[in-house]
């Protein structure tokens, strides 16, 4: 509705100035493009999109067959969501496509939804069975577009609800070691293809050891022309490939070993014939020209939305991870909500046209880079190179060997397969991260990547909840002539406070560590809070058996004026009336009881950002506990003070005058040093009470913190 007293033209300004934001905000392209530094970037974003643009057509046929598709499907995947991608996106160094561990992913899904065996036909009515391709493929190419429909519909979602911190549930542990076991997935599914066997599709849990042994099994027949012709490729692309690393600085771009490996082998193939001469299995057709979008089928979409959804989140973490490693180098800023409406677009968008799920190529990225390119002007210069491969080049690579696609995809792993060297990191730095990444590697491995997903990201949890029950409890000491407190255990400069105890812990108090917190500021108290409040309770029922069966009459003990019974530095408070005949409440002194060394407890809540109610009542518990041995207690914390206060914590006993902004302000306080201004009680300890309705006694202040600190309150 209109605002009272706005006219319309206001109000059309401001409509106007909304929906340009708006559009400038899911559109990027609008306000980079147009400031676009043509002399400065176009040379290098051309020279960067071709060099990009040679590495999709190789990787796009190769990750297609990992997932299970028709090659044409990783050439449309190369296209249409990068071209989407340059709309959408607003990382200027990301590659976007087809990705090893999404196309794995959603290789096990084709592979359990749709196996081979499901399309088997008789040959010529006989009883020899082959497996019908084209229809096998169209199936996984519905299918598969109903997982990448779902995936964009999900990360558009997230994108959309501000959700783009879900990613932060994975660790970097978690991602690397899930993307190492990914690896393994991709090197044992591409066995096949190098030793040239055939071999059953298994699902579920530990399906890459079955498929594993069934490869050693049939080692024996291994097609040794595949065998050769795999072999050949990986050492002349590994050589190649660490060639362009070391002379990086001299090469104007990257050798396209890739690129000239398959055209190599697809003539040498062609030529002599090595499908009908030696039996080594090639792609085969790959239709020219681009096809008309096709709706999805519905029917699978119970069976897929996990996968979808594992998929999506797998795909945006890998995404933003290398997205903000670039912002960060170049110096410019990742959303990473839009990164994930960006994605999900390219993704929705692009399963209408037989896409299969894309994220982020480190490899690709990198060349993206280091070759010049500086926005996505690379690539979408980089998809037109794929999009003359599907209208005029793509067919003529049906002789092309699955060995060397298999190739290219094995060497491409070892940049996955270096990130085994996380164990000598995280053994030194962080031993729960270490076993996060151990956990989620061996959970893909057993599990699936599906399964295995769900519960490395359940055991990441429960390592958070494992690490706030047992947080580090600590003592603090004042470090000389400084405000700061450090703990006395690992900080020699620090010292402890003479009489008083500051207890801080690492973690926030919730239900599942709150008693825990209770017990452990109770044994670095160094007393036995529970076994001295038993003993006074033990102690005063003998007194009231006693006074019950004898005249009443004090003890000689209890007739002490009140600075005999609690000590010097306690001033005598005189009273009159009918309170002056009440006698005086019962010390710890009094009644024979050994007494702390201390007389006051500071509660360092500076790591707390929220308390439940059984950590208010746990707390409240700890100063009565304290109260009942003469020990004031005290907090140094205000940013959980009206969540106590909505949790009904304060009363006549513990009142507001018992927090305080930081430790050292409380530590002043109880020292006496704050002469400026009015020194504030905390009523706590019994003895500290003389009187229904009286105001309990001030601290008195002291020349300096060690003539009070040595006195007993």
């Amino acid at each position: 509705a209109r605002g009272r007293g706005s006219t319309p033209g206001a109000w059309q300004r401001c409509s106007a100035s909304t929906a340009k934001s708006l559009l400038f905000r899911f559109l990027p392209v609008l306000r980079w493009l147009p400031r676009y530094p043509v002399k400065d970037w176009l040379l290098g974003d051309i020279t960067s999109g071709f060099s990009v643009g040679i590495m999709h057509l190789p990787q796009g046929l190769a990750y297609a067959l990992l997932a299970g598709l028709p090659p044409v499907t990783g050439l449309y995947s190369s296209f249409y969501p990068v071209f989407l991608y340059f709309f959408f996106g607003t990382s200027r160094h990301n590659s976007v496509g087809p990705f090893a561990v999404i196309s794995v992913m959603i290789g096990s899904v084709t592979e359990s939804l749709l196996p081979s065996e499901k399309f088997f036909i008789s040959v010529n009515g006989s009883n020899t069975t082959i497996v019908d391709e084209v229809k096998r493929d169209a199936e996984r190419v519905q299918l598969v577009a109903t997982i990448t429909i779902l995936s964009g519909v999900f990360q558009v979602a997230l994108g959309l609800l501000q959700f783009g911190f879900v990613v932060t549930y994975l660790s970097d542990p978690l991602v690397r070691g899930y993307t190492t076991a990914a690896s393994v997935h991709v090197l044992i599914s591409q066995l096949k293809n190098v030793f040239g066997v055939s071999v059953g599709e298994y699902s579920g849990p530990l399906s890459l050891f079955k498929t594993f042994i069934e490869i050693c099994r049939k080692l024996p027949q291994t097609n040794v022309g595949t065998l050769v012709t795999a072999i050949i490729a990986m050492v002349a692309i590994f050589i190649v490939k660490e060639l362009n690393h070391k002379f990086a600085s001299k090469l104007p771009m990257p050798i396209p070993i890739e690129l000239i490996t398959i055209i190599i082998s697809t003539g040498i193939s062609y030529g002599v014939d090595l499908k009908s001469k030696f039996g080594i299995s090639v792609v085969g057709d790959i239709p020219s020209g681009l096809k008309p979008p096709v709706v999805p089928k519905t029917t699978y979409f119970g069976q897929v939305v996990g996968n979808a959804f594992a998929i999506a989140i797998v795909g945006y973490a890998i995404c933003i991870s290398l997205g903000k490693i670039f912002a960060l180098k170049h110096g410019y800023k990742v959303d990473s909500n839009q990164e994930l409406i960006a994605l999900g677009l390219s993704n929705f968008l692009g399963g209408f046209f037989q896409c299969f799920a894309i994220s982020c190529s480190m490899s690709r990225s990198l060349v993206q880079e280091s070759t010049g390119g500086n926005s996505q002007v690379a690539g979408v210069l980089s998809s037109l190179v794929i999009l003359v491969t599907i209208l005029k080049i793509g067919e003529l690579f049906r002789d092309l060997p699955k060995a060397i696609l298999a190739a290219i995809i094995i060497v491409n792993l070892k940049g996955m397969f270096k990130q085994f060297t996380d164990f000598r990191t995280l053994w030194k730095s962080n031993r729960v991260d270490l076993m996060i990444w151990i956990v989620t590697f061996v959970a893909t491995l057993l599990l699936n990547l599906d399964i295995g997903l769900g519960a490395s990201v359940a055991f990441a949890l429960l390592t958070v909840i494992f690490r706030t029950q047992l947080p580090h409890y600590s003592l603090l000491g004042r470090v000389a002539d400084t405000e700061v407190y450090k703990d006395v255990a690992e900080y020699q400069k620090a010292q402890e406070i003479p009489g008083v105890k500051i207890f801080r812990s690492s973690s926030t108090l919730y239900f599942a560590n709150v008693e825990m917190y209770a017990e452990a500021l109770k044994k670095k108290s160094g007393i036995n809070v529970d076994r001295l409040i038993a003993k006074k309770k033990k102690v005063l029922r003998k007194l009231k058996k006693h006074t019950r069966m004898v005249k009443p009459r004090l003890p000689p003990s209890l007739q002490a004026t009140e600075a005999e019974c609690n000590g010097p530095g306690v001033a005598v408070i005189e009273l009159s009336g009918e309170e002056s005949s009440a006698p005086a409440e019962p010390t710890l002194r009094s009644l024979g009881l050994p007494q702390p060394d201390f007389h006051a407890v500071i509660l360092d809540f500076s790591s707390l950002n929220f308390v439940d109610t059984v950590s208010i009542k746990i707390v409240k518990n700890i100063f009565r506990d304290f109260r009942e041995i003469e020990v004031d207690v005290f907090v140094a914390s205000s940013s959980v003070l009206a969540q106590l206060e909505r949790g009904n914590f304060f009363s006549s006993t513990i009142t507001k005058q018992c927090f305080f902004p930081s430790v050292h302000d409380a530590v002043l306080h109880i020292s006496g040093e704050q002469h400026t201004a009015p020194v504030r009680t905390c009523p706590s300890s019994p003895h500290h009470r003389h009187g229904e309705g009286q105001p309990s006694r001030p601290l008195p202040s002291s020349p300096s913190p060690q003539a009070h600190l040595s006195t007993k309150m």
